[in-house]
């Protein structure tokens, strides 16, 4: 899936929590409709089967319950995201992400085989429709998450190139595939934040403490032989640089993948490296881009929401810029058209362990829609945050954000200003609520205030992007092309 990945660290972010976030984006000509839901651990699968590889898993009897994002559409798997379990875990899955044809050629993906004339059927391996459902109910940390994972790549294998976020209240781990059984994680610093294209993006890794201590790093048990013994570390600096080693430099990169990490950093570093122009330290099509940096600043949940809904504003790649140029749509937004969710699980700090975990969420292309708050403890899904059929309507936020991301698209410069005061005054209310449902529980100690804070954020979503939508559809229809000025009169 070409997804956008953004991971916060505590001492990086605004009020000392963890992030993960992630564009969940569908295949060019594709979109997924998404549901929000509860899974409760009798609605879990001891017994698993992937719709895609056919393999079959059997799971532990004593699951968490989590939230997630399924698609609506089951005919393809469940696809469930990204979501929290009741730990307070948080996982996102996945970031397709690319590799070489050395590496491939060691180690090849494990692929379905359909039965046919004299030959078996072969299972293959685990991928982005099964993991969050085959990992986030069994993990109580981060990096459990990553050894569970782990655990599966090695016996099962992957038919895909995935990387895969986790994180608890301390710590926030990155896991990428390397081939079909390998992997590498690791964990993001406490004071920086990561950013993740469609494309493999770890650039340092300390071997000797995956091999040793494990504090930092985690990886495969045979990776060192696996490196030696297929001639894979081209690297000539003494550091071990893994995108060299295991990733990709192809010409396609520079247009679809790193000029979305040029985005982010510019903007979370603006001064940090110069960004633009003939002696830029980076440029749009840099390979080597860092995985991570300490910001300028503190980065707050407006700020991950920013550059997901990035589209090169401000510069001259801007596909809805103004200006007469041939670099527009040069290269690939990461607000794109075909985003089907963005979820963001953020973990706090708190002594309460029922608010500790939110999800923040929204859904189609952000650069028109904004996020919302979803109590991960809550058991109260509202419906307005249900997306239940594949029928347009008005009554999801899911269709409701779509229908709005199409209109607006069409009229962007006319439409822009009550889009930004739409995101504005959502957020603004989210915050709000938050603040106060946090106080609420502090003192009854009652599940049952942040299930009543959900249908009070869910009323306040849907007035909020019907008033828009209206706005919306009113400015669109007054300039459609058959539109004339004289009136019947």
């Amino acid at each position: 899936m070409p997804c956008t990945t953004i991971l916060v660290g505590k001492k990086a972010s605004y009020d000392g929590s963890t992030m993960i976030a992630r564009n969940d984006d569908n295949p060019s000509g594709q979109f997924a409709e998404k549901d929000l839901i509860v899974v409760t651990p009798s609605m879990q699968p001891r017994k698993y089967k992937s719709k895609i590889s056919h393999v079959e898993i059997d799971l532990e009897d004593n699951p968490l319950t989590y939230t997630c994002f399924p698609n609506v559409k089951p005919d393809g798997g469940i696809w469930p995201a990204s979501g929290i379990n009741s730990y307070n875990v948080g996982m996102s899955a996945t970031e397709t992400i690319t590799t070489n044809p050395r590496v491939l050629g060691a180690d090849p993906y494990v692929t379905y085989v359909k039965e046919t004339l004299g030959q078996k059927e072969v299972m293959g391996g685990i991928g982005e429709e099964d993991l969050v459902v085959l990992v986030l109910p069994y993990i109580k940390t981060a990096r459990e998450g990553v050894l569970r994972l782990g655990m599966l790549l090695e016996k099962y294998g992957t038919y895909e190139p995935n990387g895969i976020a986790f994180n608890d209240e301390n710590e926030v781990w990155f896991l990428e595939t390397i081939g079909g059984h390998h992997y590498i994680a690791k964990r993001v610093p406490d004071d920086r934040y990561v950013s993740m294209p469609n494309q493999l993006g770890i650039d340092e890794f300390d071997l000797l403490d995956a091999f040793g201590e494990k504090k930092n790093h985690l990886c495969s048990s045979d990776l060192k032989e696996f490196i030696k013994d297929n001639h894979l570390d081209i690297n000539n600096n003494g550091k071990f640089n893994p995108r060299l080693v295991f990733g990709s430099h192809d010409d396609s990169d520079h247009i679809y993948n790193t000029p979305r990490s040029w985005a982010i950093e510019r903007f979370l570093n603006p001064r940090t490296y110069k960004w633009d122009g003939c002696n830029a330290d980076f440029t749009p099509e840099s390979d080597d881009i860092p995985w991570s940096l300490v910001p300028e600043r503190k980065i707050t949940i407006e700020d991950v929401k920013w550059c997901l809904s990035n589209h090169f504003q401000g510069t001259p790649y801007d596909p809805y810029s103004k200006e007469n140029t041939t670099l527009r749509n040069k290269y690939r937004s990461i607000g794109v058209n075909r985003t089907s969710l963005l979820a963001l699980c953020q973990i706090r700090g708190y002594e309460e362990d029922k608010l500790k975990g939110i999800v923040w969420f929204s859904f189609a292309s952000n650069v028109f829609n904004q996020l919302v708050p979803f109590y991960a403890s809550s058991t109260n899904v509202p419906e307005y945050f249900r997306c239940k059929t594949t029928r347009v309507n008005t009554e999801s936020f899911y269709w409701a954000n779509r229908l709005l991301s199409a209109l607006a698209d069409s009229q962007f410069n006319k439409t822009a200003i009550f889009i930004e005061r739409y995101q504005n005054k959502l957020m603004s209310k989210s915050h709000e609520l938050i603040k106060k449902y946090d106080l609420l529980y502090k003192e009854s100690k009652n599940i049952d205030v942040l299930n009543k804070a959900m249908d009070e954020i869910s009323k306040v979503a849907k007035d909020l992007t019907d008033e828009v939508l209206d706005k919306v559809l009113y400015i669109v229809s007054s300039c459609m092309k058959n539109a004339y000025s004289r009136s019947d009169n």
